[in-house]
Formats: structure tokens, sequence, C-alpha cells
């Protein structure tokens, strides 16, 4: 299982980015994805886990209203649409798998001790 995120930038706060989560040697069927940050001197937490994009998603509720999740139609790539950036936004951001067949199921709010195969982050920078 490898991932790999992608897209981060610097961007003027009120600007938009989208992230990408890469999936080789795994299906994103077989697979919930979780989002993740850490900001500098602070501890990791979660921004977003989901199943199907269209069916089965959860946001922190800083996400909530900005934040959205959508596939790729190569079905090999999610996404992290990110809206009205913050400053406060800024950190690295990562994307995690877990098997669909761990016990406990789909995690929500998401948390970083559930996921077990991580993607190297992409850096967000939200600054004017």
């Amino acid at each position: 299982v490898q991932l790999q995120a992608s897209g981060g930038g610097l961007v003027q706060p009120g600007g938009s980015l989208r992230l990408s989560c890469a999936a080789s040697g795994f299906t994103f069927d077989d697979y919930y994805i979780g989002w993740f940050r850490q900001a500098p001197g602070k501890e990791r937490e979660g921004v977003a886990s989901h199943g199907d994009v269209h069916k089965m998603t959860c946001f922190a509720e800083f996400a909530k209203d900005r934040f959205t999740v959508s596939s790729g139609t190569d079905k090999n790539t999610v996404y992290l649409n990110m809206n009205n950036l913050k400053p406060e936004d800024t950190a690295m951001y990562y994307c995690a798998a877990r098997s669909k067949d761990r016990r406990g199921g789909f995690v929500c709010p998401p948390r970083a001790t559930s996921y077990s195969d991580w993607g190297q982050g992409t850096l967000v920078t939200v600054s004017s």
C-alpha cells in the first residue's frame, strides 16, 4: 500500500487548493481514506475521512463548509478540495489509508491512530 499526497503550495487567504492522494498497490474500494494535517509545534489533527466520496464522508468542524472530497476518473486518486483558506490552515497535509477489513469500520471523526498506511505530506502555506 503506497500513498502519495501532492498539490500543496502557497496560497493567499481566501484562496483555494486541491490536494491529491494517489494510490498504488491497492484500490480505494477496499480502504477508507483519512486526511490529516500537522502545523509546526502542534499535534497531527484529522481533517476528513471518507469511503465512497459520494456516500460516506466526515469532516472536522473547521473543515465543514470549506473543504470537500472528490475522486478522480481513474479511481486511483482522491482529492481534498480546500476553499476559503485561512492562515490557520497552514500545515503539512497527509493522506492515509485504513483497510475496510479492520475492526471498527469507518472512523468519524478521523483519528490518526486508526490509520496504518501513510503517504508523505504536502505543505500548504496560506499567507499574503
